[in-house]
């Protein structure tokens, strides 16, 4: 073509990208790849083919890890970790550094060969992949210098096992092993079966660096590998992946101490308002959901359309399809690439044709002869209880629905068992900033999409799973705080013949939707001082005790809605009300457990509530220095609904320390008191009577932990589940809370210092952070 025809048609011409280098670097590694361990490969054993989708031509063959290769790599992490650590932040930062150049110096070669090996179009490998990876080394290596000045009290975790997918190998790689090294964990990473090769030059990359032996490990295989990872001695596991592998993986984790975050699925909507600007809000579509094939964890696969400019948004959408460009993806003028694979080709193909609701229509471009390629397809006209409105596609397929009013938009963007991201399209700044927060997702874009950064956290709410990857909240799953807690001893009831202490006789019945309730099943057991004087009956509550204490919680979701202020002075009047009845709490605590440390826990929950309401509305979020445009902003918002086993050491202070934290959030709390010594909880809700607690905002239950923890942590209507208990129930609280993924924080049969408050880490558990981006600017 002339240049004249080529401004008149506007048409691309092929540009193609070389892949002998990396060719070369395959070829020169012998096309065959053992495991990184211990700062070396090892010698390449029985394994499989790594290939190309877009060709089906093999690139290399890679080596399927055995027991004894996982365990290798664990042990030389092991060996290599507390050396690491004690290199300092300062000396750590100068290897992750020297990572983030090279990863510089190399940039073409892992663009290239991450495109052959994902089948990703090479723009974006190039132009997205590469850099990201690039900026979290360098961020983090920042992060490693402030270590001891910014989080002072922490330390590593130790060996941290990571396990990443197959749609962003090396940004996913640098997501995991850049925070944890920094903080001085070591690590063993399994890369997705379908594209580990750029994993493994990376483990190239970490020898050029001079890092020590050990402190980055690579195995290679299939999910087997990350089986036995996770059932390795390792102190944390950081999967991203499905939703009902991390389910898989939160049962088989739970009770054993180890760390976990799980960043899972979604089904992100994409909500487009009347008013919003249609040219740009449909290239930014193109982007949720065509870049990198719609195999993106959050991308926008759900369209939301206001209906009345639902015909003309569809009709310029599928012109704007028609406009794609599919092909080679070393071609740097294609839009779309190939799918990852075969099976994930026909995994997408076998959605799509058992769908019969609605109108598809598939972009009308030509396919490659070969390779995993599938056209951009929009099914419009669904409804929201549609099985593609539901469930993951993760292939270039959007589905859309229409809503009327910004209310209605939000039920249906919400109408979904994930919480991942969403996108908000509007020129109305109030309604955007109106809409974001009240979406369920970790991150809201605002007229945009996919925008990312070390700087600003990434993570998901119910099923896509929980924990930050990025930012200062990030790094919190990668430390913990110094020292080894003690053995929590079995704290067990008196028994006693005696008669009662109290001549008058008080019912002590549960507390559930701001009304003393009889427990369901109708028992109650006696509550005996240490000289077996009867000092009371407590009702013993059941499943059906829980599920009306819960309903009550989820009644009470305006608690979430009020001011910091209003929270603030519920909490101080709390603390006067058990103020002035302080003497008579001492006595009961003092009666129960038979020591005379009663007036101390009083107080000490007195002082309790008061740190909490000075921070009901001081908990600030913060604003992430991100490079765009824009500002993206990380709120701070309630968890939602949490259920807790109170500590039975501290029967007024652990059921305090649990409570204040939450409601000065924001949440609303479940709390089944202290099994020995329960008559403190049950004097206490009196105390909530008289403090304009509204009803449902604080329930509590009286029981057996081991009965009520089961019922309790496998809730679906709860968001969070904590665990304190002297009974050891933190496995049952964890495998239990698999069904929905909720959030566990469980004392692993370590004991707490009650008295003792690090005031941080109750608000980041009382605490959910989301990220809004908001770019600005004509």
């Amino acid at each position: 073509m002339t240049v004249s025809e080529i401004f008149e048609s506007m048409d691309y011409g092929p540009a193609p990208e070389s892949a002998a280098e990396a060719l070369a670097w395959l070829v020169d590694m012998g096309d065959r790849f053992g495991h990184f361990i211990d700062g070396g490969f090892t010698e390449p054993g029985d394994g499989f083919d790594s290939k190309n989708p877009a060709t089906g031509e093999t690139l290399a063959t890679l080596t399927q890890a055995t027991q004894q290769d996982v365990d290798a790599a664990v042990k030389a992490a092991r060996r290599a970790q507390g050396k690491w650590e004690r290199l300092g932040g300062p000396g750590r930062a100068r290897y992750l550094y020297a990572i983030a150049r090279l990863l510089q110096k190399h940039a073409r070669l892992f663009a290239v060969l991450e495109t052959l090996d994902n089948g990703k179009p090479i723009r974006e490998s190039r132009d997205i992949d590469v850099p990201l990876a690039q900026r979290h080394f360098y961020y983090h290596a920042g992060m490693a210098q402030l270590m001891e000045e910014a989080l002072p009290g922490r330390v590593a975790l130790g060996v941290c096992g990571q396990i990443i997918p197959w749609n962003f190998p090396l940004l996913m790689l640098a997501w995991k092993v850049a925070p944890a090294l920094a903080m001085g964990n070591t690590v063993v990473l399994k890369p997705a079966e379908y594209t580990s090769l750029t994993a493994l030059l990376f483990a190239d990359i970490c020898r050029q660096a001079g890092l020590p032996k050990g402190v980055v490990n690579i195995v290679t295989g299939d999910g087997a590998v990350g089986e036995m990872i996770v059932k390795a001695e390792v102190d944390k596991i950081a999967f991203t992946g499905s939703t009902s592998v991390g389910r898989r993986i939160r049962e088989a984790t739970a009770g054993s101490g180890k760390s976990l975050t799980l960043e899972l699925g979604g089904k992100s909507p994409y909500i487009v308002f009347e008013d919003a600007d249609i040219d740009s809000a449909i290239e930014g579509l193109v982007d949720a959901i065509w870049f990198n094939q719609g195999q993106v964890c959050c991308a926008g696969s759900r369209l939301l359309v206001q209906e009345g400019i639902a015909e003309r948004f569809h009709e310029r959408l599928r012109a704007r399809m028609d406009k794609l460009r599919i092909g080679d993806p070393l071609d740097k003028c294609i839009d779309v690439g190939a799918l990852v694979d075969p099976v994930q080709l026909a995994a997408v193909r076998e959605m799509v044709e058992g769908n019969a609701a609605g109108q598809m229509y598939q972009a009308r471009v030509p396919l490659p002869a070969r390779g995993c390629f599938y056209p951009p397809t929009l099914i419009a006209g669904l409804a929201p209880s549609d099985a593609l409105m539901q469930e993951e596609i993760f292939g270039p397929v959007l589905v859309s629905c229409t809503f009327r009013t910004p209310s209605e938009a939000v039920e249906l963007a919400n109408n979904t068992r994930y919480g991942l991201a969403a996108t908000v399209w509007t020129e109305n700044v109030n309604l955007a900033l109106d809409i974001a927060p009240k979406l369920a997702a970790g991150v809201v874009w605002v007229n945009a999409t996919n925008l990312f950064d070390a700087a600003a956290g990434f993570g998901g709410v119910r099923e896509s799973g929980f924990g930050r990857e990025g930012g200062w909240e990030g790094l919190a799953a990668y430390t913990k705080p110094v020292g080894t807690a003690r053995v929590l001893k079995r704290v067990d009831a008196f028994d006693g013949a005696g008669g009662p202490a109290d001549p008058i006789d008080r019912t002590a019945k549960l507390y559930v939707g701001g009304k003393q309730a009889r427990p369901d099943g109708g028992y109650s057991r006696a509550v005996w001082s240490r000289s077996g004087a009867l000092l009371g009956h407590v009702g013993l509550g059941n499943r059906k005790d829980v599920r009306n204490a819960v309903e009550a919680a989820q009644g009470a979701a305006g608690w979430a809605k009020t001011t910091g202020h209003l929270r603030a002075q519920i909490l101080y009047y709390i603390a006067e009300n058990l103020s002035a009845r302080a003497t008579e709490f001492a006595r009961r605590l003092d009666a129960m457990t038979g020591t005379r440390g009663g007036a101390k826990e009083v107080e000490a929950s007195i002082q309790r509530l008061f740190t909490y309401a000075a921070w009901a509305d001081k908990y600030d979020g913060r604003v992430h220095g991100v490079p765009i445009r824009g500002v993206a902003i990380a709120m701070n918002e309630p968890v939602g609904v949490i259920g807790a086993l109170c500590a039975d050491e501290a029967p007024l202070l652990g059921l305090v320390s649990v409570m204040a934290p939450a409601l000065a959030m924001g949440n609303r709390v479940v709390l089944v008191a202290s099994e020995p010594y329960p008559l403190a909880a049950t004097d206490f809700y009196q105390v909530l009577d008289t403090s304009d607690v509204p009803a449902g905002v604080v329930n509590i239950l009286t029981g057996s932990h081991a009965e009520l923890a089961g019922p309790l942590a496998g809730h679906l209507n709860l968001d969070a589940m904590w665990s304190f208990s002297s009974t050891p129930l933190s496995e049952a609280v964890e495998r239990a809370s698999a069904g929905n993924l909720k959030r566990t924080w469980v004392n692993d049969g370590r004991a707490r210092d009650w008295f003792a408050n690090d005031s941080a880490e109750w608000l980041a558990q009382a605490s959910e952070v989301k990220n809004i981006w908001v770019p600005y600017g004509e």
